[in-house]
């Protein structure tokens, strides 16, 4: 199985249809042009590469590709069809000696009938030759014309397809909440650890409390979901390791008795970077939970990316989260980054289960002498501002980043932290205790 965020596994509905569809005076499957597909709901997105050297002979040949795609797809449930066309021009130049080489410039191709919007027709008042006006016209007279307002006399052009659409689109139910999702039928509840920004210890945090929640007899998985930055393999021991695929879903990692997965464990090595923008970022998060073969699991960790973005956003509208934890660190730039992230997860209705403050205190190993390096307080008001919440305060100490730099994280090395990450988790428990459970997903197939 291909990793290809840009086009989730689990609809072959959909590929049928794009594959009984060709391309407009070619012989080429509209399925074999797809780069890109992006697909919320009941709204598909697909950019199509087009041929090197294709001819556009006639507008009139999208427009009848994107009806006929758009009414074969209402028939499983895609009620809306954005298609976007990049094409290759061929140019050429010679060689003094007659060779000729060709080179490739991508360009953006939007026929007019392609989409789902149409741009107005503009009706424009007539053009007046004030040259030629007679003597009696009120431009002689120094009378000018009315002001005709022509975007008030524009009427869209809209094909039968396209108004089919637009009533569809005004009886379609808005995204879904968190109320409306399902818990997954083999995880009971889905915790996000999260941050305004990064470098507050977040993936450090949540590989701990994951092991202190598996201490007290808990099932226990974690999800890698920092798709720029993932660490967690590193930090679990898993790092070179790639997942077996069985049935097209990818067979998680174990470590320490969790299953474990993450982006890092499918890009290569450590120093491949992952460029994409936001919506192939998002597929690929939407990848590794579903086509994930995860065991029944009491609680999944998801170690997120810092900030506010299109994963976090994602997230709050396809995935059933039980609650959020927000991980930051006394100094006010940080807790003004992780005031951003309390305000996300109460706009999407994600119930934030606490704040952990990080890096607290400095004990100095020589003479016991505890500094607060980065301030002090700064979680006790952030709990006090939102009304959440302090799960805990984690010391700033060299074995918790000594022990998890070599896969050995504090709460499996027992150092001086591993209680303090235990008694994190079990205040999350509590808070968790409070959440109604959500109902499972039973009839999800994958």
């Amino acid at each position: 199985m291909e990793f290809a965020p840009f086009a989730e596994f689990g609809n072959p509905q959909v590929d049928e249809i794009l594959q009984a569809h060709y391309l407009p005076n070619t012989q080429h499957p509209i399925l074999s042009l797809v780069t890109q597909r992006q697909q919320q709901n009941d709204v598909l997105g697909l950019t199509l590469k087009l041929p090197a050297g294709y001819q556009v002979n006639s507008e009139a040949d999208f427009e009848q590709l994107h009806n006929s795609l758009a009414s074969a797809l209402e028939k499983v449930g895609i009620r809306e069809l954005n298609l976007h066309f990049v094409t290759q021009k061929a140019s050429g130049t010679q060689h003094e000696r007659g060779k000729s080489v060709s080179s490739t410039a991508a360009q953006e191709l939007r026929p007019e009938g392609y989409n789902s919007v149409r741009r107005a027709q503009s009706n424009l008042p007539p053009v007046i030759d004030a040259q030629e006006a007679p003597s009696n016209s009120p431009l002689t007279r120094g009378e000018l014309p009315p002001v005709i307002d022509a975007q008030a006399q524009a009427q869209p052009i809209k094909s039968e397809a396209v108004q089919r659409e637009d009533e569809l689109t005004s009886k379609r139910p808005a995204p879904s909440t968190q109320s409306q999702l399902k818990a997954h039928p083999r995880i009971k509840n889905v915790i996000v650890v999260a941050s305004g920004k990064g470098g507050v210890g977040k993936s450090t945090t949540t590989v701990n409390l994951a092991l202190a929640l598996q201490q007290t007899g808990a099932k226990v998985g974690v999800l890698d979901a920092d798709i720029y930055g993932p660490s967690v393999p590193t930090m679990l021991g898993t790092a070179g390791k790639t997942p077996l695929i069985e049935n097209e879903q990818f067979i998680p990692l174990e470590a320490y008795g969790m299953a474990v997965l993450s982006i890092g464990n499918l890009t290569g090595d450590d120093n491949t970077p992952v460029v994409w923008r936001g919506p192939k970022a998002t597929g690929a998060l939407m990848q590794l939970f579903n086509q994930t073969a995860w065991p029944d699991l009491d609680y999944l960790l998801i170690d997120m990316p810092p900030g506010t973005g299109d994963i976090q956003l994602t997230l709050a509208q396809r995935i059933p989260v039980t609650g959020a934890v927000i991980v930051t660190t006394p100094q006010h730039v940080a807790l003004m980054d992780a005031q951003k992230g309390i305000e996300l997860f109460n706009k999407v209705n994600i119930p934030v289960l606490g704040v952990v403050e990080n890096m607290s205190t400095h004990v100095c190993s020589n003479c016991g002498h505890t500094d607060e390096i980065f301030g002090t307080g700064g979680g006790d008001k952030l709990s006090a501002a939102y009304q959440v919440p302090l799960l805990g305060r984690l010391p700033l100490n060299a074995s918790i980043r000594h022990n998890a730099d070599q896969g050995k994280p504090s709460v499996i090395a027992n150092d001086a932290a591993a209680i303090h990450y235990k008694d994190i988790a079990l205040a999350m428990l509590v808070q968790l205790a409070k959440i109604p459970s959500r109902e499972r997903d039973s009839n999800r197939i994958f």
